[in-house]
């Protein structure tokens, strides 16, 4: 199954209630939001305010990605907002297994992200105690940069290490999604991508985008 999750760092901040809104009718599976706290990344985004009112806004679930120092804090704020995913960086916590199983505690599903850089072992090993892998296929914390084509082979290693084990974990990918990158993602092994630029700035609008690039991904995998 393809998933889409628009990134709505990407959106009008003008029109944010608006765009979220669209999301369902588009056909979105997710609703992305990137909690950035300018220290673990350069950049700061929002927080549980602008994420609740994107709640109200949109049925979308919601798909959390936390790029934050002490990622648990604000786990146990955010709980209340009773999101799909609730995803973590390994890099930002001593005992990634500990917040994982809080995640799944609070009724969330319980992602773990991992930066380019970072020694691919560290996702893997948590692979039988979380419910998504996140593949980050640019340097986290900014928006609109270009698809790193050297992750190719780090998603495909997590894809078969999740096959392999017989686990049901999802594969997410984000950074540089569009119609060209998403069928590459989608043949390594993704299957769950986060778009902001190429949902948000299509020119024809936020559905026609998910449709095109839901599209675009199932043909990569022939399905």
């Amino acid at each position: 199954m393809i998933r889409i999750a628009p990134s709505i760092l990407a959106a009008d901040y003008a029109r944010l209630g608006e765009q979220a809104a669209e999301l369902e009718g588009a056909g979105a599976d997710l609703v992305h939001c990137d909690v950035m706290d300018g220290s673990f990344v350069p950049a700061i985004s929002f927080g549980g305010g602008v994420i609740s009112a994107i709640a109200s806004s949109s049925p979308v679930p919601l798909d959390i990605h936390l790029m934050v120092e002490n990622p648990e804090k604000q786990v146990r704020l955010l709980a209340g907002l009773k999101p799909k995913i609730m995803t973590f960086h390994v890099e930002a916590v001593e005992e990634p297994l500990d917040l994982a199983r809080e995640i799944r505690s609070g009724g969330a599903l319980a992602g773990a992200a991992i930066k380019p850089n970072t020694p691919i072992k560290r996702l893997l090993e948590l692979l039988p105690e979380i419910d998504l892998a996140l593949v980050m296929t640019v340097e986290p914390g900014k928006g609109g940069q270009p698809f790193m084509e050297e992750m190719l082979p780090r998603i495909a290693t997590v894809a078969r290490a999740v096959s392999e084990s017989g686990l049901e974990t999802l594969i997410e990918v984000d950074g540089g999604i569009d119609e060209n990158t998403i069928a590459a993602a989608s043949a390594a092994g993704a299957d769950t991508f986060v778009a902001g630029t190429s949902v948000f700035g299509d020119p024809v609008g936020i559905a026609d985008a998910v449709k095109r690039l839901r599209t675009c991904a199932q043909q990569a995998t022939g399905s």
